[in-house]
């Protein structure tokens, strides 16, 4: 029998992770962007990451029909950006400064890296969706990372 799922998000919330920000545009060339734990390197050789999208966001069609995605990784100062994109705000974007990438794809501004990418793939992962995207573009910046463990914001220094 599998484990429930308050049992489940109970020990995952114990593996601390970095926060990202994965944004894309629709066919109606609309932004989204949704806040993202569930990311990875995949490959060097392709340079190739992954990413997990729920399947009932908004982000996760513009995902399948952009067939492009930027993955913007949060700095400690960018807690606020993360709860935006965590949130139902209708438009995320509103009064954020950003340019734009691959496919006009937003960059959010202040982050510690940006990484514009092309979906190779996606994958069923139950709930969500797996999109495994190449690595066109990578673009690095000081500073330090935020942090997710146990339900709540993190540094490295606490």
């Amino acid at each position: 029998m599998p484990v429930n799922s308050d049992e489940f998000r109970s020990a995952l919330s114990r593996f601390p992770s970095g926060v990202t920000v994965v944004t894309s545009r629709d066919e109606e060339e609309r932004f989204h962007g949704i806040t993202v734990s569930a990311f990875c390197s995949l490959s060097l050789d392709p340079p190739r990451v992954l990413i997990c999208v729920e399947k009932t966001s908004g982000s996760h069609l513009a995902l399948e029909s952009s067939k492009a995605f930027v993955v913007n990784m949060l700095s400690a100062e960018q807690k606020d950006v993360s709860d935006r994109f965590a949130s139902l705000a209708e438009d995320k974007f509103e009064s954020l400064e950003f340019e734009t990438g691959i496919d006009g794809i937003p960059l959010l501004i202040g982050c510690l890296a940006t990484l514009e990418c092309r979906v190779t793939n996606s994958y069923d992962g139950g709930d969500h969706s797996i999109f495994v995207g190449e690595v066109e573009k990578a673009t690095v910046n000081d500073g330090d990372p935020i942090l997710y463990f146990r339900g709540d914001y993190r540094s490295i220094s606490s």
